[in-house]
């Protein structure tokens, strides 16, 4: 069976080259959140043999224990899933001069100070790749900022909105827009 996927459109300039003029991108919509708790009751609705709260328990120890084994420096593997594992992002150290004046490499004036953030990477395993031609349908709809100016309009008895507010370009939907090997467009929404 064919899912269906909304999505907007936005315009994004090229990154790489500014002089280039914006192309017209796809922005998906999110209709919202799934928590741990409605997972658990989902996964329960599918005929598990196991009640809700069990489920529930597994997922919360499967998150620790994810992060445990992150942070001892593995990757974690969830089969069909996908894998995580953890990315390190630092800020650069230049060469210069130690605390006694003598000259060092950007080797040595690096130090864990420079580190600001650890990130999880996600790679999405078989069961979360999709054929769009086969797996998806898609459905246009106006972006949130749209549908917000529309639905202030209609509050206030207004037969025409406002779109000035709702430009597609300046929309901060879910997910991300295109892109291309040469880095044109793309990124979050």
């Amino acid at each position: 069976m064919k899912e269906t996927i909304k999505y907007s459109t936005c315009m994004r300039p090229n990154p790489m080259n500014a002089e280039e003029e914006p192309k017209a991108y796809a922005m998906l919509q999110s209709n919202g959140t799934v928590t741990l708790d409605e997972l658990s009751e989902h996964i329960r609705r599918h005929g598990s043999v196991y009640s809700e709260g069990t489920i529930l328990g597994v997922l919360k120890d499967m998150v620790t224990c994810t992060r445990e084994a992150l942070l001892e420096g593995n990757y974690v593997e969830l089969g069909n899933l996908g894998k995580l594992k953890l990315s390190i992002n630092s800020e650069g150290a230049a060469a210069g001069k130690d605390k006694d004046g003598n000259d060092i490499t950007a080797l040595q004036a690096f130090t864990e100070a420079n580190i600001k953030s650890l990130n999880v990477i996600f790679e999405a395993g078989k069961g979360l790749q999709w054929d769009v031609t086969k797996d998806v349908n898609f459905e246009f709809t106006i972006s949130r900022k749209a549908q917000a100016a529309a639905k202030k309009a209609a509050k206030e008895g207004k037969t025409n909105a406002d779109w000035s507010s709702a430009e597609e370009g300046a929309e901060g939907g879910e997910g991300s827009g295109g892109g291309s090997a040469d880095g044109e467009g793309g990124g979050e929404g």
